[in-house]
Formats: C-alpha cells, structure tokens, sequence
C-alpha cells in the first residue's frame, strides 16, 4: 500500500506545483493583485487560478479516506492482491479526475471520474472490514 499513497502524494505535490505557478502568472500578468492573498479574498479569481486551487484542494477531501483505509491495511495486515488492486485503481482515477479537472473541465466525465474512485474506495473499505472479521 506504501505505493499507492506515494503516488498519491505525488500528486498532490504536482497539483500544489501547478496551483502556485497559476497564482504567480496571474499576478505577474495582471489578473490578480498579489494583496488577494492576504486573506483570499477581493475579487473574482482567474480559472486557471480557480481550477488549479480547487483541484489541490480536492486532494485533502475524500483522498484522506483512502490514506486512512491504506493505513488500516498495512497496520492490520489486511495488503493482498485485491487491495493492492483497488488502491492502485482509486489512484489512477484520481490522477484521470485531476487531468480533466485542469484539461477540459468536462463536469459530467469529472463527476463520472469521482463517483468510479468513490465506489472503488468503498470496496476498499469493504474489502478491510471483511478481512477484519
């Protein structure tokens, strides 16, 4: 399971990257005062600023869940194929999510993308709870 959170936090790390470099170049190009900062607040944000915020942002919402269930996996023992396999499965997605997130912003493939991690996620709790047992 130590994989799979890596590359989850890879992500996260990138999307951190790409959130900061979109917030310097809408300073430096002037669609955004850089005193926004201050507290957030002022004025409209730029999509590109707001995308790239916002997909960071994701990453401290339902990707805390799949840390927690792979935590529990490793602690308890519980890592087997399947697990692996549904972890990897919950990380691709997530990266798929994150890439259309930044790209195309299709909402409906975006929303598609979150609700298959999120089902996916589910079995892995699942699948520890049964293993618990």
């Amino acid at each position: 399971m130590f994989f799979p959170m890596f590359a989850m936090f890879m992500l996260t790390v990138a999307l951190a990257f790409a959130a900061v470099k979109a917030r310097i170049a809408s300073v430096k190009n002037g669609e955004m005062k850089i005193s926004y900062f201050r507290l957030m607040s002022g004025e409209a944000l730029p999509e590109n600023v707001a995308k790239t915020t916002r997909s960071f942002n994701n990453q401290f919402e339902v990707p805390t869940l799949f840390y927690v269930i792979a935590t529990l996996h490793m602690i308890m023992d519980l890592d087997n194929l399947a697990a692996q396999a549904l972890a990897w499965l919950f990380v691709l997605l997530r990266y798929v999510h994150a890439y259309i997130h930044l790209g195309s912003n299709n909402v409906k493939f975006r929303m598609l993308t979150f609700f298959s991690g999120l089902l996916v996620l589910v079995a892995l709790w699942f699948h520890a709870a049964l293993l618990a047992i």
